[in-house]
């Protein structure tokens, strides 16, 4: 596993998401499964469901799988947009009708499983 430390943004205030920069995050890859976790210090451990765009990924708390983010990876950081399960679920039905278009069929079958995981 390779660790690598970056700012991570996002707090609670008042019950509502907002963004700040916040210290003292790690970047994992698991390099034996493709696996992508982000440790943030509020949330835990957060678990890559799929990219979304170029430079936005999706990823969701690890054990409740209940907190949706939208991460975009920028150059001095990363900046989380959190979002609700629909419409989570929704990127991702919209990726999966892209990859199925492209012809992307390892790509399709294996963010079809984490949709079924995650959404079913």
């Amino acid at each position: 596993m390779i660790v690598f430390p970056k700012v991570l943004e996002a707090i609670i205030i008042w019950g509502i998401f907002t963004t700040k920069t916040i210290q003292s995050t790690s970047f994992s890859v698991d390099k034996q499964s493709n696996e992508t976790y982000l440790n943030h210090p509020n949330f835990g451990l957060l678990y890559r469901i799929c990219l979304i765009q170029d430079h936005q990924e999706l990823f969701t708390t690890l054990y409740a799988q209940r907190l949706f983010f939208l991460v975009t990876i920028k150059t001095d950081g990363f900046k989380f947009d959190p979002i609700t399960r629909s419409d989570a679920r929704l990127m991702v039905e919209a990726r999966l009708r892209k990859l199925r278009s492209q012809n992307s069929l390892d790509r399709y079958q294996e963010l079809e499983k984490a949709y079924k995981r995650t959404f079913q």
